[in-house]
């Protein structure tokens, strides 16, 4: 599978900055019907890099209320937390 068909964005929060610094793992945000087996490859194809291991997080959308009153809800998305080999980086920026 293409690496554009599973990997969406790569999440830069605070907390995922200090895990890509401190223990080698990057988090992305993922298409909602990918395998962790189908996110690793395209992390290996799209950088080059070793991974050892993929944890997948599902989080659904939350319910909101408009400023007139009207309910919506918050889009619901994947995100992957990948671990790589010691030594193995990817350069984001």
């Amino acid at each position: 599978m293409h690496p554009d068909h599973v990997l969406k964005s790569v999440r830069l929060t605070e907390k995922a900055n200090k895990l890509s610094s401190e223990l080698g793992q990057y988090t992305f945000e993922v298409f909602s019907g990918v395998t962790k087996h189908a996110i690793a490859q395209a992390v290996e194809e799209a950088f080059k890099v070793t991974v050892r291991r993929v944890n997948v997080m599902n989080y659904p959308g939350k319910n909101k209320r408009g400023r007139n009153g009207r309910p919506s809800t918050t889009s619901e998305y994947k995100k992957a937390v990948v671990t790589l080999k010691a030594g193995d980086k990817i350069e984001l920026m």
